[in-house]
């Protein structure tokens, strides 16, 4: 944590669907300015967890506090203070990029530059696109222009570079490492383990809807190493993915949707 303020705490948090525990009693806190990871396989718990904190799921029990507010008291205060990345149910079909990014504005009772947005995005030639005909790495980039447009100071990414090439990976890594630069805090979810080791200041690893550890990805390494650890083969220097990259370049393909 940069500065020891806590701007998300989660105590004791369960989220039960009839006979299915899908959180199971976890707490944690995210500082002010950090990344915060939330890890795990698929049906850990990671979205269920994140949608709860965004007020979009309603607890079965326990306390989460964002910015000092409690989200069951205060849920439409938090609403105007974080960003939450969209998926495809949230864009509607008929309307271009730019009157999207008014609709945003609309709603958040905001001025918005819709070029400067997709400028930064390196989406300014897809202005007068509908979403749907966009590529994925597109969609993805649009998608997390949209949490910005409130200029929020909590930013929540699920899963934000599910499916996309190399080059659109570090392109979005770069973004939202320069949305972290702005002084923003941001909570992802992945399964991606390198995502994780690249962008995240701590992470929570979770499984069956509980956490496991938290800490940084250098001190949980460090911890297994530690145990003795030892993987069947050397590591190497370098990747699969760094020879793509070499090969190919790590600037932006601008891919045809599929």
């Amino acid at each position: 944590m940069e500065n020891g303020k806590v701007v998300i705490k989660v105590e004791n948090l369960a989220k039960t669907y009839e006979d299915t525990v899908a959180v199971d009693n976890i707490s944690f806190e995210v500082g002010e300015g950090e990344i915060f990871g939330l890890l795990g396989p698929n049906g850990a718990g990671k979205t269920t967890t994140l949608e709860i904190i965004e007020t979009l799921r309603q607890p079965s029990s326990g306390k989460i506090e964002v910015d000092g507010l409690d989200i069951v008291h205060h849920s439409w205060e938090i609403k105007s203070r974080i960003g939450v990345q969209l998926q495809e149910a949230g864009f509607y079909p008929d309307l271009t990029l730019v009157e999207l990014l008014k609709m945003f504005g609309g709603l958040y009772q905001v001025r918005v530059n819709p070029i400067a947005v997709l400028r930064r995005f390196s989406l300014e030639e897809k202005k007068k696109s509908f979403w749907q005909k966009l590529s994925g790495g597109q969609k993805q980039r649009f998608s997390i222009a949209t949490t910005l447009i409130h200029d929020p100071k909590i930013i929540f990414l699920d899963e934000p570079t599910t499916g996309l090439d190399p080059q659109a990976r570090v392109n979005l890594w770069d973004e939202i490492r320069k949305m972290h630069k702005e002084g923003r805090t941001i909570v992802l979810t992945t399964h991606y383990m390198q995502e994780a080791e690249e962008l995240c200041d701590r992470v929570a690893v979770m499984d069956q809807g509980k956490i496991i550890k938290i800490g940084t990805p250098h001190d949980l390494i460090e911890e297994l190493l530690a145990s003795g650890f030892k993987r069947d083969q050397e590591v190497k220097k370098a990747t699969l993915e760094d020879v793509f990259l070499h090969l190919t370049g790590r600037h932006l393909r601008e891919e045809s949707p599929s």
